[in-house]
């Protein structure tokens, strides 16, 4: 559920719905201006957390999600929005040309994953590899060899390990993008299938151009 667009559709139901509370308090009822502000304060509230209330079970409807279910992908998508923090902090802060295009390679994967499975949470349980495995490799590899890459002297070991690293990080960079492959796989099977439904039905439409032309050569 997308926070910004419920904000603004709660502050357009809200706003006026206050107002009109004032309103009528004030003028309908004959009460004075601070009772009224009051009462439209709370009505106001009490508008917000109903629009609030239907807005998330319609999003949940929609996902087919219970509440406990929402819970609990929620909680890990926050987590994993530390991690994914933490993975931005390391991974610019990394003085290497070498790994430019793999450091943003990983980025690019996990925000796309995050951002759907924030957008369709039921797309979480294709992730869980990503959010159980994955993603914590990636950011534990990652401060190292940050932190590696940043000492003033280097021995041959330190660059071993570096090299070892870099090695590691683009088999999880590959990883990474089996589990975006995957968590949009039914995606793919499904723009598969209506492309084979409409190149048949561009088939069967030239075929019977093709006939109708020759039946009417033959006449």
């Amino acid at each position: 559920m997308n926070p910004f667009i419920s904000f603004i559709v709660r502050l357009f139901t809200a706003v006026p719905s206050a107002f009109t509370i004032f309103l009528v308090s004030l003028f309908g009822f004959d009460q004075t201006f601070l009772l009224s502000s009051v009462f439209a304060i709370t009505g106001g509230a009490v508008v917000d957390r109903a629009t609030a209330a239907i807005m998330k079970n319609r999003f949940l409807k929609q996902h087919q999600l219970s509440r406990k279910e929402y819970r609990y992908i929620k909680k890990n998508l926050d987590e994993a929005k530390l991690k994914i923090n933490r993975l931005n902090k390391s991974l610019f802060s990394i003085r290497d040309l070498q790994t430019v295009k793999q450091r943003i390679d990983v980025l690019r994967v996990a925000r796309k994953i995050q951002s759907l499975a924030k957008t369709e949470p039921r797309r979480f349980y294709k992730a869980e590899k990503f959010y159980f495995s994955h993603l914590d490799s990636v950011v534990e590899l990652t401060e190292k060899y940050r932190f590696l890459s940043v000492q003033p002297k280097k021995n041959h070991e330190i660059d071993v390990s570096l090299y070892e690293t870099r090695q590691t990080l683009t088999e999880l960079t590959k990883a990474l993008e089996e589990d975006l492959y995957y968590m949009i796989s039914d995606d793919i099977d499904h723009l598969n299938f209506e492309i084979d439904v409409a190149k048949h039905s561009i088939k069967k439409l030239n075929d019977s151009k093709i006939i109708e032309d020759e039946s009417r050569r033959l006449k």
